[in-house]
């Protein structure tokens, strides 16, 4: 094939309000926002997005921009390449790697359309759908609130869930005991987004455990590794360590890999530098023999998702899964707990609803 030349690059941002006020263990917020980027070559356009502030943006159309076009469009290792380079005086973590994955993505995304593949295809795929765990269940909720969402989605046939932990520590265990009793057998994760001290989340790990938690998400700060390690050693039997959405570099999550400290790697493609960097922290998982997760952006990471022997499951993120569903044509909901891709669709098989997402352009 001959060389199809990037012909321009362009941003766009979105603020969606949440549809009831929403906290974890650390923070709480009302909107999200996504940027946006198309890549256009060849006279087709890719799609790419990250969760991230707007000064994303900013940072894609003033630094990265002129980096990638012109470049093939079907040579992505010297785009990602170009882009890591040019934010060293930005730092790598953050702001930089999340602007340089929304530009990743769409590239893999315009790749497919050039080729007429979807992704998952053009990628090589090992399986022909992902699971799900249904994720939410926000400290900011109410106990039937809480107990509606997760039993609404195992009612739906997905049988993980997950529910924040750690804002109010002395509501914890009956939170959790109130989430059990909703989900019955349902398998239930807990996330406390570092909200813990060491001792007391192997405290609460050990009365978590008396109601059936498999997974305890960031029980410290995903910047312990040591607390991490400690948790993952002490803690309950049957009770899996999870971490690595706030992983921005492959770097990162081969210091968790080694130091021991997670039973589940989780890795976002919106932070860590689109699908090219993802697909690295997948095979870096399988090289260790443990299992991968992806963070949050079910619809976006399914391809890629469905690429990787080392990845367990999808999140089904409550705030992401509204604003995928309701802006893009092409996400479907799941089936019998899993999403299937639309073979039919090239990339990643999601365009944008420009009419509905309008009223929320930044």
């Amino acid at each position: 094939m001959d060389r199809i030349p990037i012909q321009g690059l362009s941003v766009s941002g979105y603020r969606i309000p949440t549809d009831a006020p929403e906290a974890d263990g650390t923070l709480s917020w009302e909107a999200t926002t996504l940027v946006l980027v198309r890549v256009e070559a060849g006279g087709r356009q890719g799609l790419g997005w990250s969760y991230a502030h707007r000064c994303t943006g900013e940072l894609i159309r003033d630094k990265l921009a002129s980096l990638v076009e012109g470049l093939d469009a079907l040579d992505i290792p010297r785009a990602h390449g170009a882009m890591v380079r040019a934010i060293r005086n930005q730092g790598r973590p953050g702001i930089s790697a999340m602007a340089i994955a929304a530009v990743d993505i769409a590239l893999w995304d315009l790749k497919g359309k050039l080729l007429e593949l979807p992704l998952c295809r053009l990628l090589g795929q090992v399986r022909d759908s992902v699971p799900l765990y249904g994720s939410g269940g926000f400290t900011s909720y109410g106990v039937q609130q809480l107990q509606d969402q997760l039993s609404g989605w195992v009612a739906d046939g997905i049988i993980r869930v997950k529910m924040k932990v750690g804002q109010h520590p002395q509501d914890d265990v009956p939170r959790v005991a109130a989430a059990r009793e909703a989900i019955s057998d349902a398998e239930l994760f807990v996330d406390a987004n570092g909200a813990y001290s060491r001792k007391q989340a192997l405290a609460f790990a050990g009365a978590f455990a008396q109601y059936g938690v498999s997974w305890f998400e960031e029980p410290v700060s995903s910047d312990d590794l040591e607390g991490l390690r400690l948790l993952r050693d002490r803690g309950p039997a049957g009770m899996a360590i999870s971490a690595g959405e706030y992983g921005y570099d492959l770097y990162y999550f081969r210091r968790l890999l080694e130091g021991g400290c997670v039973d589940v790697l989780q890795a976002d493609a919106t932070r860590c530098a689109g699908i090219s960097g993802f697909l690295q922290a997948g095979n870096l998982c399988r090289a260790y023999g443990v299992p991968f997760s992806a963070h949050c952006a079910p619809y976006l990471h399914l391809h890629a998702g469905l690429s990787l022997e080392s990845l367990a499951h999808l999140e089904y993120f409550h705030d992401h899964v509204r604003i995928e569903t309701r802006l893009f044509d092409g996400a479907d909901p799941p089936r019998d707990g899993h999403l299937h891709p639309d073979l039919s669709r090239p990339g990643l098989g999601l365009e944008l609803r420009e009419r509905d997402a309008a009223p929320y352009a930044l």
